[in-house]
């Protein structure tokens, strides 16, 4: 199994002084997921929790929505060049019996980069029409948040972030309660996967839909993550940086609470504000 971080010599110069020293790095290995045996795509990820990651990866894909559609996940042997030893960097995907396979052979195959999550799929309507949990656009829907609450998750996120400590290369996802309670944490090179592995360790454990948690993740909030917070049921998205025009676009269709620029007290709510307990009435300047 790859490590989560690895160790290379750097030159340091700090006010002119140079000298040498070893760096703690976070490690990115490609990870390819299959399907009944079938590649369906390669991800460059943070080895660790890979099994989460491809489960996560099918929620999003809208193969996946409970434990029990998910036989067994196992790593491929001899998926080394010389064919002699297990990289593991390879999983392979079991549906249940009786669960549908798509035919991903007439889809597509996707290469995901750490940066770019699922770039081919940008259709709204199709996220909206095949997530197996409706978010509820109803304003009187029980999940309520304080911006308050909202406002202590960047703090509580970054002080959770173990590796981040040692590289200060890695994104990370975090699943709050509406009051704060932090229920898990991921790092991961790409802030997809960390999303993914959030997302398939509640699948395996039986938790989907999410629909009384915050996700919130660290840099921006892309289209890919929205879409990934949707199909999880996941109600209310924060994120420390900016959303995209796509990810506000499909937020506002599906119906998602969707929170960018989060920093302090401050935050731009994009979607979904009735899910926010505001004590006044929001401007239209």
């Amino acid at each position: 199994m790859g490590r989560v971080t690895e160790r290379r010599r750097v030159i340091r110069i700090r006010d002119g002084a140079v000298s040498t020293r070893p760096d703690t790095l976070v490690a990115e290995e490609p990870l390819e997921i299959r399907l009944g045996g079938k590649p369906l795509a390669i991800t460059m990820r943070t080895p660790g929790d890979d099994f989460a990651l491809a489960a996560g990866f099918l929620v999003s894909e809208g193969v996946l929505a409970s434990a029990g559609e998910l036989a067994n996940i196992v790593y491929c042997a001899g998926a080394t060049d010389e064919g002699g030893s297990n990289s593991y960097n390879v999983v392979d995907v079991r549906l249940a019996e009786g669960v549908p396979v798509p035919d991903i052979t007439l889809e597509r195959n996707v290469y995901t980069t750490s940066s770019c999550g699922l770039c081919g799929k940008a259709s709204l309507d199709a996220v909206r029409t095949t997530t197996r949990w409706p978010l509820d656009t109803s304003p009187e829907t029980p999940v309520r948040i304080e911006p308050a609450t909202l406002s202590a998750l960047p703090d509580r996120l970054r002080s959770a972030q173990r590796v981040f400590e040692r590289t200060g290369g890695l994104h990370a996802a975090a699943l709050f309660t509406t009051d704060g309670e932090l229920l898990d944490i991921r790092e991961d090179v790409g802030r997809h996967n960390a999303v993914d592995k959030i997302v398939g360790r509640a699948l395996q454990q039986g938790q989907l839909p999410l629909s009384s948690c915050v996700l919130m993740v660290s840099g921006r909030a892309s289209f890919e993550l929205v879409q990934k917070a949707v199909m999880a049921g996941i109600p209310v998205l924060a994120a420390v940086s900016a959303p995209s025009s796509l990810a506000v676009d499909l937020a506002v269709e599906t119906g998602l609470t969707l929170v960018g620029f989060l920093r302090g007290a401050s935050m731009n709510v994009y979607a979904g504000e009735h899910r926010l307990a505001l004590s006044a009435a929001a401007s239209t300047d």
